[in-house]
C-alpha cells in the first residue's frame, strides 16, 4: 500500500506542479495580495494528497464495485432488474456529485437547485441504462450518438440562446469524480460478462450517454422559462489571515457534508451487493472500505483545496486581465492553462488508466492525456474568444459536433467509444473550480456584471472542454488506424524475402550434397 500510495503521490505531483508554477508567474506580472496566494499555495498542496488519496482509492473500491454490479446484474439475464438497477445507481450518485451542487447554486436565480439537480440526476439515470440495454442488444454506439445529438440540437433552436451554455455545461459537470470511476467499471463489467469478442469495445461509450442525458434534461427546463438568470457572486477576497481561516473553515465544512451525501450510495451499494447478495469474504469487503475510504478523504482534501485556492486566484485573474487594454491576451493564456489544467483533474486518470489496459498498451496513459490536454486547450483558448469578442457558442458547437460525428465513420469503434467518454472524463473539478471562475471573472470585468452577458459568454466553458476531445481523440485514433496499416503491410513486405531466401538456401544446399 506504501508504495502504490508514493506511486500515486509522484503522478499527483507531476500533474498539478506545471498549473501552479503557471499560476505564480501570472502573479507576478499582475497585482495579487500575498494571502491570496498563499492559499493557493496551500490549495495546491491539498490538491497533490486529496488527488493521490482519490486515485489509490478509487482503484480498489469504485471500480471494483462497478465492475462486480455490472457482472451480477447481466449473468442475472433479466433485462428489466438490469435497466431498474443501473438507472438507480445512476440517478442517486448524481443526485450527490459535487459539481453538480456547484452549477445548481449558480442558476438559483433561474430554476430552483433542487428541481435541477432531480432533473439532471434522472436524466443520468435514464440513459445510462439506455447506454447498458445498447451493450446488451448489440446496437452500434454510432448511430445511437447521431440520433441523440440530432433530438438535443433539434430541442435546442427553441430554447433562449443564453441557455443554451448552461445546459451543455451540465452535461461536463454531472461526470465528475464519483460518477466516472462507477460508470466505466460497471461498462467494463457488463461487457466482460457478455464475453464477446467486441467487449473490449463495449466498456466504453456509458460516460457519454450520461453527458447527453442531462443535456437533455436542462434543455426541456429551458422550453420554459422566458428570461434565464444567473447569480453572479462577488469575487471572492480576503486580505488576512483571519479571513482566510473563516473562508478555509466553511469550504471544508461544506466539502465534508457534500461527500459524505455523495459517498454514501457507494457505501449502500457495498452494503447490498458484496455483502448481501455476492457474500464476498470479510477481507474483500475491508479491503473495498478502506478504499472507500481513502477516496472520502481524498476527494475532501482536494475540493476544499480547489474552492480555498484555485477558485478565488482564478476569479481576480479573470477579472485583472479582463479589465486591461490587453484583455486578448487571456486567450493564449487560457489555453495554456486549459493544457495544464487537465492533468490534475481525478476521473482522466481513471479513464487513461482503463483505456491503457484495455487495449494492452496499444493506447498509451501518455497518448491519451497530452490528447485530452490539447484538445482542452483549444476548448479553453475558444471559450475565451467567446468572452472577449461576445458572439453566440452556436458558431463553435455546430461544426465542432458535425465534424466529430463525421470523424465517427473513419476510426476504429473504440476511439469513438473513448472520445465521446473523454468529453465527459475531461470536464470535472478543475474546470469548474478554476476555468470556469477565470472565465466569469472576466464577464464581470468586461460586461460589467450584466446577468445575460454572464449566463450566455461566463459559461460555456465546460461544454467546449467537453467537445473538443471528441475530436482530438478521434484524429488520434484515425492516425493509429493508418499507421496499423502501413505496419501490417511492412510485416507481409518482409516476410515473402525471407521465406524466398529460405527456399533457395535449401535447394542450393540439396545440390551441394548431390
Amino acid at each position: 500500500m506504501k508504495k502504490a500510495l508514493m506511486e500515486k503521490l509522484k503522478e499527483s505531483v507531476l500533474a498539478v506542479i506545471p498549473i501552479t508554477v503557471l499560476v505564480l508567474l501570472l502573479c507576478c506580472f499582475f497585482p495579487i495580495n500575498l494571502w491570496m496566494i498563499m492559499a493557493f499555495i496551500i490549495g495546491a498542496l491539498m490538491l497533490i494528497i486529496g488527488l493521490s488519496l482519490f486515485n489509490l482509492g478509487a482503484d480498489s473500491s469504485m471500480m471494483r464495485l462497478g465492475e462486480d454490479i455490472g457482472q451480477f446484474v447481466t449473468k442475472k439475464k433479466n433485462i428489466w432488474l438490469l435497466l431498474g438497477v443501473t438507472a438507480a445507481i445512476g440517478l442517486i450518485i448524481t443526485i450527490a456529485e459535487p459539481d453538480l451542487m456547484v452549477l445548481a447554486e449558480q442558476l438559483k436565480d433561474t430554476i430552483s437547485p433542487i428541481g435541477l439537480i432531480i432533473m439532471v440526476a434522472v436524466g443520468v439515470g435514464i440513459f445510462l441504462a439506455l447506454a447498458l440495454l445498447r451493450i446488451i442488444l448489440q446496437i452500434k454506439l454510432n448511430l445511437i450518438l447521431i440520433v441523440l445529438y440530432a433530438i438535443v440540437f433539434l430541442i435546442a433552436i427553441f430554447v433562449p440562446k443564453e441557455f443554451i451554455a448552461v445546459a451543455f455545461d451540465s452535461g461536463g459537470v454531472t461526470t465528475g469524480p464519483m460518477t466516472v470511476p462507477f460508470i466505466l467499471a460497471l461498462g467494463l463489467g457488463v461487457a466482460g460478462a457478455r464475453g464477446s469478442t467486441a467487449s473490449k469495445d463495449d466498456s466504453f461509450g456509458l460516460v457519454s450517454f450520461c453527458s447527453i442525458g442531462p443535456v437533455l434534461m436542462v434543455l426541456i427546463i429551458g422550453l420554459f422559462i422566458d428570461k434565464p438568470s444567473v447569480n453572479s457572486n462577488a469575487i471572492i477576497l480576503f486580505d488576512n489571515g483571519q479571513g482566510f481561516l473563516k473562508f478555509f473553515g466553511q469550504q471544508f465544512l461544506s466539502m465534508v457534508g457534500e461527500i459524505s451525501l455523495a459517498i454514501l450510495p457507494i457505501i449502500i451499494c457495498v452494503v447490498v451487493f458484496k455483502c448481501i447478495l455476492l457474500k464476498d469474504n470479510k477481507k474483500a469487503i475491508l479491503k473495498m472500505f478502506i478504499g472507500l475510504l481513502y477516496t472520502y478523504i481524498g476527494l475532501i482534501i482536494f475540493l476544499t483545496g480547489a474552492h480555498i485556492g484555485f477558485m478565488p486566484i482564478a476569479n481576480i485573474l479573470g477579472e485583472t486581465i479582463g479589465s486591461k487594454a490587453i484583455k486578448w491576451i487571456l486567450i493564449p493564456l487560457g489555453m495554456l492553462m486549459g493544457f495544464f489544467v487537465v492533468m490534475a483533474e481525478p476521473a482522466v486518470n481513471v479513464l487513461n488508466k482503463q483505456v491503457e489496459e484495455l487495449t494492452s498498451g496499444s493506447i498509451s496513459k501518455k497518448t491519451m492525456l497530452f490528447s485530452m490536454a490539447f484538445g482542452v486547450a483549444i476548448s479553453i483558448g475558444l471559450s475565451m474568444m467567446r468572452v472577449v469578442f461576445d458572439f453566440s457558442i452556436w458558431w463553435i458547437l455546430i461544426p465542432g459536433y458535425l465534424i466529430a460525428i463525421v470523424l465517427m465513420f473513419f476510426v476504429p469503434k473504440i476511439f469513438t467509444a473513448i472520445a465521446f467518454d473523454s468529453g465527459g472524463v475531461a470536464s470535472g473539478p478543475m474546470t469548474a473550480t478554476f476555468l470556469l471562475p477565470l472565465a466569469s471573472g472576466a464577464c464581470l470585468s468586461i460586461y460589467g456584471g450584466d446577468a445575460v452577458k454572464m449566463l450566455a459568454n461566463g459559461f460555456g466553458v465546460v461544454a467546449l472542454v467537453a467537445m473538443t476531445p471528441l475530436i482530438v481523440v478521434q484524429i488520434v485514433g484515425l492516425v493509429y488506424a493508418i499507421k496499423t496499416k502501413i505496419m501490417a503491410r511492412n510485416v507481409i513486405l518482409d516476410v515473402e524475402p525471407i521465406i524466398e531466401f529460405e527456399i533457395d538456401y535449401q535447394e542450393m544446399e540439396e545440390k551441394a550434397n548431390e
